[in-house]
């Protein structure tokens, strides 16, 4: 696995005829942009106004991504060197010309910009992300950073383990993922593990070995006291064999199977160890979703927090919102400051611990979810809203969240279309960075 610095590597290019004076003082702008959202970003020293120092400027550089600006018009040549050494994601930033007044065009970066896109296109259709306008414009620095975010988040994929512990029920093959598809398309490394080989990992823990996750659990949450106490030690052995298994093989994100296993074969489920998992900074998934993990992954990535999973399970047209629901694997750190990360039983099989409680507002949320067609190719699904302050509505974890778009056109919309039952609840709005991620990796965009 890669360990090198991400790096975002600006190319200015242009030619010495049009008017120096203007491209320069765009370029220090630039750079200063460019360095105030990404402090490592690698710039030139210079202008790149010739082939020749642009050639020389890319020797020996390994970027995560390009910003390819036209200073000022260049032919497609320039864009043609650059594509002919690097495949990796692409920003074409093309600049405002800074003045109108029937005298000299004193860049002509636009035209410049069509160049470059026609030889994007000409070399394979590379996808890219655009942005036009000035550096002192807000929304410029808004779209810059979420195709930055997104180009962190792809490179990030490249080292990335997920584990699938155990096979998803019957019924919910849309969770299941082949290791040769997730390398190729995402950069993912897939392992396999069977439940029971961590349920016999699990069993094999003394209480003495698992009293720190005990404690662990108990400080992170309420009501413990009230689960049996052979549940409690249970939870413990199962969280650290969780745990353990996570750290000795390196794994960022895992998708578990849950029911029935862990309930008749074990005795004790497995929601609770999620959660904590979670606020460890593992994102875990029940019921064997792979794709949920991925989504749940890339949420955290985005907002450096932890994300809700779930299932949509309420919808109410005269608040606008839809309620997402699952059985009590929520991260503590998600729960409702009024009461805590209170710990109850699962709905279905009344054993605990599990998760039992409502989520937090907050006042900017994304939906997503990664979605796979029938025929192998991938889409996002993508919603933004707020998350409302409300309590407990269901028995497990909830999160109702206000939709910007009308919640039931959504809801309908969405079913129509055949998108996988489980979506991810992020905090923040992230749908630039998502769409731009989704045109890196060549997908299709389901906004709503």
């Amino acid at each position: 696995m890669s360990s090198a610095a991400f790096t975002v590597l600006y190319v200015p290019v242009g030619v010495p005829t049009f008017h120096l004076e203007s491209a320069g003082d765009r370029f220090a702008a630039s750079c200063a942009l460019l360095r105030r959202l990404d402090e490592n970003t690698v710039c030139p020293e210079e202008m790149l106004l010739s082939i020749d120092l642009l050639r020389a400027y890319l020797d020996g550089k390994r970027p995560d991504l390009i910003v390819f600006q036209n200073l000022t018009f260049a032919n497609a040549a320039y864009m043609s060197e650059v594509l002919r050494r690097f495949d990796c994601p692409m920003l074409l930033w093309t600049l405002r010309e800074p003045v109108i007044d029937g005298g000299r065009l004193r860049l002509n970066s636009l035209t410049g910009a069509y160049s470059a896109a026609n030889a994007l296109r000409a070399f394979g259709d590379r996808p890219f992300a655009y942005v036009f306008g000035a550096p002192e414009e807000a929304r410029v620095e808004q779209e810059i950073a979420a195709v930055i975010a997104a180009a962190r988040v792809k490179a990030a994929m490249r080292s990335l383990k997920l584990a699938a512990v155990g096979h998803t029920p019957q019924g919910f093959g849309f969770g299941r993922a082949l290791d040769s598809e997730l390398m190729s398309v995402f950069g993912v490394e897939l392992e396999a593990i069977e439940a029971r080989e961590l349920i016999d990992r699990a069993k094999g823990y003394s209480d003495a070995d698992c009293a720190e996750y005990l404690d662990k659990t108990r400080c992170a949450t309420c009501g413990l006291d009230k689960t049996p106490e052979r549940n409690c030690l249970d939870h413990a052995r199962l969280y650290k064999a969780y745990a353990d298994f996570a750290r000795e093989r390196g794994v960022g994100a895992l998708a578990s199977r849950c029911w029935p296993d862990f309930f008749t074969a074990y005795g004790t489920p497995v929601c609770a160890v999620l959660s904590l998992l979670n606020d460890d900074g593992i994102a875990a998934a029940c019921e064997a979703d792979v794709y949920g993990a991925l989504s749940m992954w890339v949420g955290m990535r985005l907002s450096g927090a932890p994300v809700f999973f779930g299932d949509p399970v309420s919808l109410d047209e005269t608040e606008n919102t839809v309620t997402f629901w699952h059985c009590g694997a929520a991260a503590c750190s998600l729960a409702r400051q009024d009461t805590g990360a209170v710990i109850g039983v699962h709905p279905n099989r009344r054993i605990g611990p599990a998760m039992d409680f409502g989520c937090e507002a907050f006042p900017a949320a994304t939906i997503f979810r990664i979605g796979r067609e029938p025929d192998g190719s991938f889409r996002f699904f993508l919603a933004e809203g707020e998350a409302l302050d409300k309590p407990k509505q269901f028995t497990g974890t909830s999160v109702v969240v206000r939709t910007d778009a009308p919640s039931r056109e959504l809801v309908e919309q969405s079913v129509l279309e055949g998108f996988e039952p489980h979506f991810v609840v992020i905090r923040g709005r992230h749908a630039r960075a998502l769409e731009a991620l989704a045109t890196m990796l060549g997908f299709e965009v389901c906004r709503y």
